[in-house]
């Protein structure tokens, strides 16, 4: 989103005497900070290379006019919110701030408010509606049933570009293999990929290279691809407006597009949920091959029992894959002649490479005293500041 913002301020500003430059994690910080090392009046950054690059004293935030805090009610949630507070501390008491969203929860409000001084509040539309032109159904079918639907879908030739969203990192590379063997051109985009290959799927979507993005939430919030034909909520989400964003993909700048959900029995709630908030009844489709009646008629649980019974699948799934792993690699051992004590979580992760985190890119590489040089010579260098104008 960083990157994106970035590219409209070169097309928006192309006239204008402005220098911009954008941060965010992920990548080497050399080309940003030569970027930084004049001065710039637009820095576009993800809070995490934000504060990486200050600790680092190779910018300066004591000038900053106007503070520009865009998708504001995830940058105030529990993933985002410790880095945004020290943030704040570093920019001047004096200054203009201005928070963007298409949804603001109560409680975000609340703490946003906490931030602000006297703000102004401007709606163009109310809070959570979703584009008109977008054409909203949802499918009832067995969870079992979800891949077979949607390569049901995507046999009909006007699903030309498409955004399936699922809530879990391990099945969006499930569906895009699964999509692959089916001949059908898929790449995944979530946040245990790296920012290299995130792009370049992003690049392939949005160049018609490949014709469906597989992706979690990191996908759902303002990114601008012309012409997404249809966004398939392959798993509902469990928070309402993040149905709004993911839904939002689609019908830009007064296009027209589908959406469609797929729901499960013990989705019904998370559906309910998102028709109060968005105050709209979805169409349900029945004439498709994998209609459950079962899941339509099933009771309403709480979400949190919803929650609960999704999750206690998912791990009945997961200790399911384990113990046909282990018995694999035990029948392995045995023809080998030799063995291994099995893995602990740490050791998997570390021979999986490099981790995400919410920020997206790899976790920051944490210097030892075997490099007090190095170290050294980093903070050495020249601070950099906002070169701001009248």
């Amino acid at each position: 989103l960083a990157i994106q913002i970035h590219q409209s301020l070169l097309t928006y500003g192309s006239h204008l005497k402005l220098k911009h430059a954008v941060v965010y994690g992920g990548v080497g910080q050399g080309n940003q900070a030569r970027d930084l090392s004049n001065g710039v009046d637009v820095l576009v950054a993800t809070p995490g290379r934000l504060m990486d690059l200050h600790s680092q004293q190779l910018l300066s935030l004591h000038k900053v006019e106007t503070f520009v805090l865009d998708e504001a009610d995830r940058m105030l949630d529990m993933g985002f919110i410790q880095d945004i507070q020290r943030i704040l501390p570093l920019l001047p008491k004096k200054r203009h701030n201005l928070f963007f969203s298409a949804t603001m929860a109560h409680d975000v409000q609340k703490l946003a408010s906490g931030i602000l001084e006297n703000p102004k509040k401007v709606e163009v539309t109310p809070q959570a509606t979703t584009a008109e032109k977008i054409n909203q159904s949802v499918m009832f079918v067995e969870k079992s049933k979800k891949l077979e639907l949607l390569v049901h879908l995507l046999q009909d030739p006007t699903f030309t570009r498409v955004l399936v969203f699922m809530s879990m990192k391990h099945g969006a590379n499930r569906v895009v293999d699964k999509l692959v063997k089916h001949g059908i051109s898929a790449a995944g985009i979530h946040g245990d990929k790296s920012q290299g290959a995130r792009q370049r799927a992003l690049e392939e979507f949005r160049e018609g290279k490949v014709r469906v993005l597989v992706a979690t939430d990191i996908a759902a919030r303002g990114l601008d691809i012309d012409g997404i034909s249809h966004v398939i909520n392959y798993e509902l989400p469990h928070v309402a407006e993040t149905y709004v964003h993911r839904i939002g993909r689609t019908a830009r700048a007064g296009a027209e597009g589908k959406s469609i959900a797929f729901c499960t029995a013990e989705e019904k709630s998370y559906l309910f949920a998102i028709e109060k908030t968005t105050r709209q009844q979805i169409t349900v489709v029945t004439d498709q091959p994998y209609h459950s009646a079962e899941s339509q008629s099933a009771p309403v649980m709480s979400v949190g029992q919803a929650k609960a019974a999704i999750e206690k699948r998912i791990h009945a799934a997961q200790a399911s894959g384990r113990a046909t792993a282990a018995a694999a690699g035990t029948g392995q051992a045995a023809r080998s002649g030799a063995g291994r004590a099995p893995r602990t979580e740490a050791e998997s992760a570390d021979a999986s490479g490099p981790r995400s985190d919410t920020r997206g890119g790899p976790r920051r590489h944490r210097s030892t005293d075997a490099e007090p040089q190095k170290r050294t010579s980093f903070f050495n260098k020249k601070k950099f500041g906002f070169k701001n104008k009248p």
